[in-house]
């Protein structure tokens, strides 16, 4: 039982050590005011805001990373499904593109391109991928 236990736990510190590694890039993202910046992580939603719908519509919420970091996370609702019934408490996994704002940053780009010149992202939500 005790090798059985050790195992899971190595292999749970594989399977969780980007998500952690992203939190201290995204950190040092905003230390350095850096944007442009492709990162993953995950997070759990603080405050879901209205939709901004001026130009391409976005669902907007705010997550809280492990390392107290918080994001803005504006998810393009006119190339990608819209995340339905995401609530406060809700852990969300995504992948997009950074950008530095005092308030700890902003992610986007978390969808397809559909031209294909920028990494696609996506959002991890209750065993659903929104891309």
């Amino acid at each position: 039982m005790k090798k059985l236990f050790s195992c899971l736990v190595l292999l749970f510190s594989f399977i969780s050590f980007p998500l952690w590694a992203d939190d201290a890039v995204i950190e040092q993202a905003f230390q350095s005011q850096q944007s442009d910046l492709q990162v993953q992580g995950i997070g759990k939603v603080i405050k879901v805001l209205p939709d901004d719908t001026k130009g391409s519509k976005h669902q907007r919420f705010i997550l809280k990373l492990r390392n107290k970091q918080t994001l803005l996370i504006a998810h393009n609702i006119d190339l990608a499904p819209r995340i339905p019934h995401l609530q406060k408490g809700d852990m969300v996994e995504f992948y997009g593109e950074y950008e530095y704002n005092k308030k700890g940053g902003v992610v986007h780009w978390t969808h397809k391109d559909p031209r294909n010149k920028h990494a696609h992202g996506w959002l991890k939500h209750n065993g659903y991928k929104y891309e």
